[in-house]
């Protein structure tokens, strides 16, 4: 088990090399990319200013909460990104010229391989300066997390990017069937952006349906009310991972199903 640990450790060391090496081929696309997430994130901000110039509260959040929210949103996010986001979108490619053959015939994972393979540099940049917009918020609203609530939300947050990759992975797999599948798959990627708000800001089936079925507010919510001392009961934990645990058996039980319908490039 250690070796067999290892072996995918150097493995995904070699993927990081490459991924480098990518990046730093096109350094102008680069810092371009950076530059247009830098400047949607600034636009969110933006657009909670606009909320609160009409309001004091959104249900219970306040200015500085609801910021601190789209600090933990775009945290999630980014490091979802920097992960998953392209490999999945990829994926469909791979089914439409055959390439998938390569990776069936190599002595490893092959969904390690399709989910790991490429790796966003710029997505961290990017989950840092959200980083940077969480810790000044958390000025304002005069927070001190302890350890513990440190610790919870740093692993509520790895719930939710495998909740996000669990999902889109589903999605993504449907290109065995339809061989593209792409628009399908940045569909999802643009419901990230409700998860920028306060699930109190929401009623009846729309909440329930982005709270269980595709649960984008309850990735985000949740850890914020972690840290901004908004959770009065364990049971938000509980639903998170619960929900993380369904749908990463989901997206496991799909793509062998999946890989069942594939036809090689040469069949």
């Amino acid at each position: 088990m250690t070796a067999n640990i290892k072996r995918y450790l150097a493995l995904y060391a070699a993927l990081w090399k490459n991924s480098v090496s990518r990046e730093m081929g096109f350094k102008g696309n680069f810092i371009l990319w950076i530059v247009v997430e830098l400047l949607w994130f600034g636009l969110q901000i933006c657009f909670v200013s606009v909320i609160f110039s009409q309001t004091d509260a959104v249900g219970s959040w306040t200015k500085w909460q609801m910021v601190f929210l789209v600090g933990v949103s775009n945290f999630i996010q980014q490091l979802y990104q920097a992960f998953f986001l392209t490999n999945c979108t990829n994926l469909s490619e791979l089914v439409r010229t055959g390439k998938m053959d390569f990776f069936l015939l190599l002595p490893v994972n092959t969904r390690f391989l399709v989910s790991f393979r490429v790796v966003d540099l710029g997505a961290f940049v990017n989950a840092l300066l959200a980083v940077g917009v969480m810790v000044f918020a958390a000025g304002k609203l005069n927070l001190h997390p302890t350890a513990g609530q440190f610790a919870g939300f740093g692993a509520l947050c790895l719930v939710g990017i495998l909740i996000h990759y669990s999902l889109m992975f589903i999605l993504a797999t449907i290109c065995f069937w339809t061989v593209r599948a792409q628009g399908i798959v940045w569909g999802y990627y643009n419901l990230f952006n409700i998860a920028r708000m306060p699930d109190e800001a929401f009623r009846g089936a729309f909440k329930a349906v982005f709270t269980f079925a595709l649960p984008v507010l309850l990735v985000s919510n949740v850890p914020t009310r972690v840290l901004a001392d908004k959770i009065n009961s364990p049971s938000a934990w509980l639903v998170l991972l619960g929900v993380g645990v369904f749908w990463a058996a989901v997206a496991e039980w799909f793509w062998r199903i999946s890989l069942r319908r594939y036809t090689s490039a040469s069949s």
